[in-house]
């Protein structure tokens, strides 16, 4: 399970996180400009951690849809946000975008964020409703959906 969680790791948010960003930024030959920015890359990179983790050991399964957590994970960032983790993803493209100061980076965040918004109310949370019924019910009247 632990290698199932890393390869969803490496291919979903790190393709979208990491690889897309990087390629565009080589390909356009971007020049870093404000250094700080990267504040908001490592605090998305420590979060993105953190929320695999907790998937992986409180939820018994990884964040890929073909092996999803068993148990509904409500510890963690999950205290605080149901969806910590594309919280995450997206402080880091916005780290990306700050830090080169790149028009195109951040249109791509916004993309990237309506896509997720797209895939969390009509895909991920009717599928929770069925996965977890009342329980899941009950975390979001204490959980806001996003911060």
């Amino acid at each position: 399970m632990f290698i199932r969680a890393l390869i969803a790791l490496l291919m979903l948010p790190g393709v979208v996180a990491f690889f897309a960003p990087c390629a565009w930024i080589w390909y356009a030959h971007l020049i870093l400009i404000f250094p700080a920015g990267f504040a908001l890359v490592a605090l998305g990179s420590i979060a993105l951690l953190w929320c695999a983790r907790d998937f992986y050991v409180s939820g018994k399964g990884t964040l890929a849809p073909w092996a999803p957590p068993q148990q509904l994970v409500i510890i963690g960032l999950y205290r605080y946000s149901r969806n910590p983790m594309y919280v995450a993803v997206t402080l880091i493209l916005l780290g990306w975008a700050i830090s080169f100061l790149s028009i195109a980076l951040l249109i791509y965040a916004v993309i990237v964020l309506a896509a997720f918004y797209i895939r969390v109310v009509y895909g991920e949370e009717p599928w929770l409703v069925k996965m977890h019924g009342e329980a899941w019910l009950q975390y979001t009247r204490r959980v806001r959906r996003w911060l």
